[in-house]
């Protein structure tokens, strides 16, 4: 546990101030996720340009945001959901124009039911990918009856044998999960506090936080942790390395869903042009098949979304489980900046 947090700060105070970037096509900067530069997601673009756009990444949302806020330039970026508002009261983005957006009539109305989303002003947001986040554990080492229940996360048999997402959403939304909340848009002050106590104590089983997928996929290829509260990305990637992996998505808490999309942030330096090429590469249908095949997410566009519906990848990673689910749509501002100050101290050991 120590040398997995001594690494981990050294590679903190080892990191670039400004985002590590992929150069390609000059003319569309890219802010993305670490693992988003996938071809076969955009490969429209390619075929139309080239070669794909340069790309630069970061690890989570807060991070990505705070970069954006404080100078660094690109000219569209994929936040989740619950970041959009943050975005638009900012003055960072600028509402898409729909009208160059062929498949914009078919993405899935359920990820644009919101005002933040689309108003009177416009669309602010295209939604483009959801998944899920649940119990990826080793099936060797970890008996099934054990992730029955999210509590496995503050058993002390697990102690040093977990990691849970460096992302305060994630791990919130497991923390109201696993004390009886399903809707965080309305928490109560005693609901919140419940969660916060349950946070602390998982946290005293945690052997490291993991920054991006590939990162919690090779803490569980290690043997260093055996559970893990993850994504669909780093099944997806334990599963490509033959890697003994399940993916619990029906503890009897539950599980959480997201989705993210693509803003277009205001004062890009590069082609506004080749902004809509990109999404509209990322929305055309054989996109859904590498979407799936490279990180294990959904696609939002329903025609697209149709042609990979029978892949028992999408049974097992993306379709409904009858378990509660807590859905990260947009919550309180306020109340999501107090859960990113308290996760903050809650991993210091406050």
């Amino acid at each position: 546990m120590t040398f997995l947090r001594t690494t981990a700060l050294a590679l903190a105070l080892a990191a670039p101030l400004v985002p590590a970037a992929m150069a390609a096509d000059s003319g569309l900067t890219v802010f993305d996720w670490a693992g988003f530069d996938e071809p076969s997601i955009f490969q429209g673009y390619i075929d139309k340009h080239g070669d794909g756009p340069t790309f630069a990444f970061y690890g989570d949302d807060d991070e990505a945001y705070q970069k954006l806020a404080t100078g660094f330039k690109a000219d569209v970026a994929h936040p989740c959901s619950q970041m959009v508002s943050k975005y638009r009261d900012a003055g960072l983005i600028e509402p898409w124009d729909t009208s160059r957006i062929p498949a914009f009539a078919d993405l899935d109305p359920r990820f644009l039911d919101s005002p933040v989303f689309k108003d009177d002003q416009g669309v602010w947001y295209i939604p483009t990918d959801f998944g899920s986040t649940a119990v990826a554990y080793n099936p060797e080492t970890v008996p099934a009856e054990d992730v029955s229940t999210l509590q496995i996360f503050v058993n002390p048999a697990y102690q040093g044998r977990t990691s849970l997402p460096d992302s305060a959403d994630d791990v919130w939304a497991l923390a109201y999960l696993a004390t009886g909340v399903t809707d965080w848009t309305n928490v109560t002050d005693e609901q919140y506090q419940a969660a916060a106590d349950w946070l602390r104590e998982a946290h005293k089983n945690v052997a490291a936080y993991w920054a991006d997928p590939s990162e919690q996929a090779q803490l569980m290829a290690s043997g260093a942790v055996d559970v893990a509260w993850s994504w669909n990305d780093g099944v997806t990637y334990l599963q490509k390395d033959n890697f003994p992996v399940a993916f619990q998505r029906a503890a009897k808490e539950g599980s959480s869903t997201f989705f993210c999309g693509f803003v277009n942030l205001k004062n890009g330096p590069g082609s506004e042009d080749k902004a809509y090429d990109f999404i509209n590469a990322w929305l055309d249908i054989p996109a859904a098949r590498g979407l799936l095949d490279t990180i294990g997410y959904g696609h939002t566009n329903t025609k697209a979304m149709a042609t990979v519906a029978d892949d028992p990848r999408v049974k097992s990673g993306l379709a409904e489980t009858g378990a509660p689910v807590l859905a990260q749509v947009p919550n309180d501002p306020a109340q999501r900046e107090k859960q990113l100050a308290e996760f903050e101290k809650i991993k210091a050991g406050f």
